[in-house]
């Protein structure tokens, strides 16, 4: 059949298996959204804010459902306002493609109005990017998006189409579903058979491996965010409990593995457990799975896990050896290795070594014992949260120490429950994401926990929030500061708390008043409780205004740059 350019979007994205996509309208990409206008019944459109909303929606989308997340915008400021949210994606491995339209062929590099080299601008952070010229090869491009932002490693894919190309037509032949057309590209397309390949170790590697692990006697598990993006949780929870292995989890591997399962030492790195950090620098082996060994994670790269031997398992050869040396390490999806090695290793007690895990594990810092009077602590915030919110619902967060005392507080049951930005850091990510993951799974729940610096970066969601009705519980960690960054100048720059105090408006209140978003406040744990609860239970866009100290410190801390064991959980002004 003959269709034009942007029906051959339409068509493309239904094959998929596609329901949703995010996304602003512009001049450029008239056409196509002329085609979602007509197609309303088979796609559903989410109109946000601002371009980088879309972007982030996209991704909490992609992260939450495992699917492939979708974002739209025009060319210029429109493709360029996507560009922090797929640097998200692309640090954090999500698969999302992300379609732009330019100004027509004839004018592209003449600086026409609002045109802008968007493939080369996404370049350095994407998995690969298209820019299509002819709509004759228009439906093959977005096909081949897909399949390479969720293959392998997954990451985001940026397709360029140019006004005119959505506008000319041409022969279109549909395939009945995204597994057809896989089957076409790789018949067709050398890049995506190697974009597919997935290495694999041979059973002598495997043996060999297993051979590792059970002669350890200190062995300790570094779980990352590979291990989730493979689904490899429930494998990883039969291997750890067979040979009694404690696991230490990243950031972005914190909902890997059962918080309340007594291997679990919750978070290592810089704002880490003392079980977690001890557990590295005391064991003999560190297997680390999925894991990137981030900077944040190692301190000191010289003198990370010294006297262990490193065995690193992941899907991308670019990672081993980049931060920190591996001692040995295999190749390949996290799953099916962590399968093949399951009957091989030997079912142990390690009762001395996890003996000193607990006895690590009692050492926290006292000061998220204490009851405030006239503010929130952070823990008793977390864990009243979870109180009423449970192990079903999805938890996201921006960037500073909101996201931090999430990591080290929310005990996080179930998989893919947990989502933040890692790799990046991104202020402003968190409440475009917990909108995808709300309209990706619309009968769950979702908290996003909130920085009040964060959050005025995208304060303006509350219009798509109140508009699609999304019953977001949005917990706004409210201590007047860039918390993060004043603790740095507290601890490194003698109290010089340069631009970091945020003692001015908004009003929350009103705020959320002229969005039509309901409002709760609470200056205490008894109002907390009361605010969150009724907030959880109305099952509407609410907003609750939790006051927590300016000087709130995140413990425990290890040094930056130092071992992981040079920290201190607590904090003396003096």
């Amino acid at each position: 059949m003959k269709i034009n350019g942007s029906q051959i979007v339409i068509e493309c994205l239904v094959e998929q298996g596609l329901d949703t996509v995010f996304g602003y309208p512009g001049g450029n990409i008239l056409n196509i959204y002329d085609a979602l206008y007509k197609n309303s019944d088979r796609i559903t459109h989410i109109l946000t804010a601002h371009e980088q909303a879309a972007a982030h929606a996209a991704d909490g989308y992609a992260r939450s459902t495992g699917k492939v997340g979708v974002c739209m915008a025009t060319s210029g400021p429109g493709a360029t306002n996507l560009v922090t949210g797929i640097a998200t994606a692309y640090m954090d491995s999500s698969p999302i493609v992300a379609i732009t339209c330019n100004v027509g062929t004839p004018l592209l590099g003449k600086d026409t109005f609002q045109e802008i080299d968007i493939t080369g601008v996404t370049l350095p952070i994407t998995k690969h990017n298209f820019m299509v010229k002819k709509v004759e090869d228009l439906a093959d491009t977005i096909r081949q998006a897909f399949v390479i932002a969720r293959s392998g490693r997954p990451g985001p894919v940026l397709v360029d189409i140019p006004k005119d190309v959505t506008a000319k037509v041409c022969e279109f032949t549909p395939f009945k579903d995204a597994a057809a057309v896989t089957d076409s590209l790789l018949k067709e397309h050398e890049n995506i058979r190697r974009a597919m390949s997935v290495a694999s170790p041979s059973d002598e590697e495997i043996r060999k491996a297993a051979e590792i692990i059970n002669k350890s006697e200190r062995p300790i598990i570094y779980a990352g965010g590979g291990v989730k993006i493979s689904g490899a949780e429930s494998v990883l929870l039969e291997f750890a409990e067979k040979a009694n292995i404690p696991v230490a989890e990243s950031m972005m591997g914190r909902d890997v593995f059962p918080s309340g399962n007594p291997l679990c030492t919750w978070m290592v790195g810089m704002h880490g457990t003392k079980a977690s950090n001890f557990g590295i620098v005391n064991s003999d082996l560190v297997l680390a799975l999925g894991a990137r060994f981030s900077d944040r994670v190692i301190g000191d790269p010289r003198k990370f896990a010294a006297n262990a031997t490193v065995f690193h398992i992941d899907i991308d050869p670019a990672e081993i050896n980049k931060n920190i040396p591996a001692d040995d390490c295999l190749v390949g999806d996290i799953k099916s290795i962590l399968t093949r090695l399951l009957p091989l290793v030997e079912k142990k007690d390690h009762k001395e070594w996890l003996s000193r895990i607990d006895g690590w594990k009692k050492e926290v810092p006292s000061v998220y014992s204490r009851v405030p009077k006239d503010s929130i602590n952070p823990k008793f915030l977390l864990e009243t949260v979870h109180k009423y919110a449970g192990d079903d619902a999805f938890v996201t967060t921006e960037v500073g120490q909101h996201q931090l005392w999430t990591a080290q507080f929310y005990p996080f049951a179930k998989p893919r429950r947990f989502v933040t930005s890692g790799g990046l850091g991104t202020m402003g990510f968190g409440t475009g994401a917990a909108m995808g993951i709300q309209v990706g799974n619309p009968k769950a729940r979702v908290v996003h926990i909130a920085g009040d610096g964060s959050f005025r970066m995208n304060c303006n969601e509350l219009s798509t929030i109140a508009r699609y009705g999304l019953p977001l519980v949005i917990v706004l960690v409210n201590n007047g500061t860039l918390g993060n960054v004043r603790v740095w100048q507290k601890l490194f720059y003698e109290n010089r708390f340069s631009h970091t105090t945020l003692d001015f408006g908004p009003d929350w209140g009103k705020l959320a008043d002229a969005y039509g978003v309901g409002y709760y406040k609470a200056d205490n744990h008894e109002e907390f409780d009361k605010a969150f609860k009724a907030a959880f239970e109305s099952g509407k866009p609410c907003i609750v205004d939790a006051k927590v100290d300016i000087d709130e410190m995140i413990l425990p801390m290890a040094i930056p740059g130092k071992p992981l064991e040079d920290m201190f959980l607590e904090y003396n002004a003096n």
